[in-house]
């Protein structure tokens, strides 16, 4: 699999402290993209899936992990291995947000239906600049926000409606990753 950036805590992709993964490769390419670095697969990125569930347990040790945050590039092209890492670290979290450019609809294969079965909050659709207005916990206002797991939906429904968007700054070799939803004027 091809992830770029594992990060802990992530606090402002979702409620409470969470892991961020952040996956490589996306064909979306959308105009402003905050992770234009993401879009092509890079062999730098590839890790093995036992290789990231490590590191998820290294992090769960006496560490509080309330939920992942899946991004990227776009997760799900690589839906066969983020269902399969997504069912190994299940019993660390099963509270999964996942962004994707595709929308809900687009995702009818078995491979996208398996994995959809595993997350709890499904934000889809393209980021359109133009559209990037501040509208919460998405980059543009098209994207909607799917509460997949009943389970999750009270959490979420409060969570969407008593926040705004912030952004927080990780230090990692000597270069700052800024993490969170972006105004449209922000430039990295």
């Amino acid at each position: 699999m091809y992830i770029a950036r594992i990060l802990y805590p992530v606090k402002v992709l979702g409620p409470g402290n969470r892991i961020g993964i952040w996956f490589a490769g996306c064909h979306h390419k959308c105009k402003g993209c905050s992770n234009p670095e993401l879009w092509k697969a890079d062999e730098k990125y590839f890790v093995t899936i036992e290789q990231v569930e490590k590191l998820i347990r290294t992090v769960a040790v006496g560490h509080e992990i309330d939920g992942f945050t899946i991004t990227g590039g776009d997760p799900v092209e690589q839906a066969d291995e983020l269902t399969n890492l997504l069912t190994r670290v299940a019993d660390i979290s099963q509270d999964v947000i996942l962004y994707t450019g595709y929308q809900i609809k687009e995702l009818t294969s078995e491979t996208q239906i398996k994995l959809l079965d595993r997350i709890s909050v499904l934000i889809d659709g393209e980021y359109k600049e133009e559209l990037n207005d501040g509208t919460f916990l998405r980059g543009s206002s098209n994207q909607i926000i799917h509460i997949l797991n009943d389970q999750y939906c009270d959490k979420y429904e409060k969570y969407i409606r008593g926040n705004h968007n912030e952004i927080q700054n990780f230090m990692i070799n000597n270069e700052v990753i800024s993490v969170g939803i972006h105004n449209k004027e922000f430039r990295f």
